[in-house]
């Protein structure tokens, strides 16, 4: 009995099952209760709205902690319906190190640790990591579950890019301090700090804090500046093209596909 009902639970909270109206409701319910929690993180910010309502808000947090620990208890509880987390020790611990259980329990640490640590500062500062709350929902979004096999299937292309931008930011850093050094040595102290304005530079953002001001250095600037354009345009263009590709991927396994749900585990079967 207590093994139907572990299965029963693992089926609705962890498996993606259209046709399932509890998995649904479960997880509309779970989704607009992130929503509102980081709507609550976001307004207790504001003293103006928190301070005639800090019981409501209060509470409304204490009442949205006690139900995602409550998920997070269920799913470690019955993680070892999966085959892969079947031991009962060993595959729930399995189960917590992936990273979606780890933002799990990220998601309610910071209203316990003060709890048990009330006079360290770190811990009230670990209160703001309750806005990771709002990084579950990538487990019920299919757009973001796309968005990671995107970067999944060129993470090669987008390590080599960002590799050459570091490249391209130590060696403008390194020249742009040669160059400006004598001239500015407050701006340009030493490489690292010169690493400040190779970042604003290749990013074209340009924030005008620092900036060169002889001529090689303005040379050397216009440089960068181009040579950043076109570097940093190149992961959006890579991600794009993964998108398309999982899109074109995704219409044609519809096509060549069809889903229907085993009335007895509830997990999808497909058939050619």
């Amino acid at each position: 009995m207590l093994d139907k009902i572990k299965r029963r639970i693992f089926q609705i909270i962890e498996l993606d099952n259209p046709g399932d109206i509890y998995s649904k409701t479960f997880k509309i319910c779970i989704i607009t209760l992130i929503f509102l929690s980081i709507l609550v993180v976001i307004i207790s910010t504001v003293e103006e709205i928190y301070q005639p309502y800090q019981i409501w808000l209060d509470n409304f947090e204490l009442i949205s902690v006690i139900i995602f620990t409550i998920e997070y208890i269920l799913r470690v509880w019955s993680s070892n319906v999966a085959p892969r987390y079947k031991h009962p020790v060993w595959g729930r611990i399995r189960f917590m190190v992936k990273p979606l259980a780890i933002i799990d329990l990220i998601a309610i640490l910071p209203f316990y640790l003060p709890l048990f640590w009330p006079n360290l500062i770190f811990t009230r500062s670990f209160r703001l990591f309750r806005i990771f709350r709002l990084f579950k929902i990538s487990r019920y979004s299919s757009t973001v579950k796309l968005f990671g096999k995107v970067i999944k299937s060129k993470q090669e292309e987008i390590v080599i890019t960002l590799f050459i931008a570091l490249v391209l930011l130590v060696t403008s850093a390194s020249l742009i301090y040669f160059a400006e050094h004598e001239a500015q040595p407050d701006n340009f102290p030493h490489i690292p700090a010169a690493m400040w304005w190779g970042i604003i530079t290749l990013t074209t953002v340009g924030y005008g804090d620092v900036y060169p001001i002889t001529p090689l250095g303005r040379f050397l600037g216009a440089i960068v500046a181009l040579i950043g354009v076109g570097i940093f345009a190149l992961p959006a263009g890579i991600v794009a093209s993964g998108f398309t590709e999982e899109i074109e991927k995704k219409r044609a396994s519809n096509q060549n596909k069809k889903s229907i749900i085993c009335p007895h585990c509830g997990q999808k079967i497909d058939e050619k």
